[in-house]
């Protein structure tokens, strides 16, 4: 019999499942066994705080190049937290895999790519659908943000159970806010390599950026 789960996340263990599990499991495995635990035995708005936090402070950011020697390299939630490494798609990854294996919605859930332009660059984040709102997991901050506050993260692209699905034009041309980078494609920088390579240019009559559900 499946054991019963609320709509996000609190489902019932039987007594004692956990622990039997983790006996002769490696470290690594056993440390994500207790974070999808922890995320399991809270509800709502805490339970994305706590696979926010608890991926957050398992694993180091460290590049692809200084790790693997390679341009990109997406890792498996228990490679990440093996090394105690990676960078932010590890991060959205690990949280993503956590929350839907705790019984967070898989509906709900998006691993986003997007180009932050205050500081010029890729980045991804973990976007958890509560409420009918929109919550961003990003592994440079503690706190959960709404979608409406994400003002320099420009998304492209949103991955779930269903495939890829493009949000919005790749660089759209935008009027730039004070201090803001213009979000052109980081492979145009001659000193920027970038964290994804080989995304398509946008097609011409691209839509404006401020009414784009960006986090749909």
């Amino acid at each position: 019999m499946a054991r019963p789960r609320s709509r996000h996340g609190e489902r019932t263990s039987r007594p004692g499942s956990l622990p039997r599990r983790r006996q002769g499991l490696p470290p690594n495995a056993a440390q994500f066994l207790r974070l999808i635990s922890a995320v399991q035995g809270k509800s709502g708005r805490a339970q994305l705080e706590e696979a926010n936090l608890g991926v957050n402070a398992a694993i180091r950011y460290v590049s692809d190049y200084a790790q693997f020697g390679e341009a990109d390299r997406w890792s498996a939630p228990l490679a990440s937290f093996a090394t105690a490494k990676g960078d932010c798609e590890d991060y959205a990854i690990a949280k993503y895999v956590a929350l839907q294996q705790a019984g967070f919605p898989r509906d709900d859930l998006r691993l986003v790519l997007g180009r932050d332009r205050s500081l010029g660059q890729d980045h991804a984040v973990l976007a958890a659908r509560l409420d009918g709102r929109w919550l961003i997991l990003d592994s440079r901050r503690p706190e959960l943000l709404e979608d409406s506050d994400a003002l320099g993260l420009t998304p492209l692209f949103a991955i779930d159970h269903n495939g890829v699905g493009l949000l919005a034009a790749p660089y759209v041309k935008r009027p730039l806010l004070a201090g803001e980078v213009e979000a052109v494609p980081a492979a145009a920088k001659d000193n920027d390599a970038g964290e994804w390579n080989g995304l398509n240019e946008p097609n011409d009559g691209a839509v404006e950026l401020n009414s784009l559900p960006l986090w749909m």
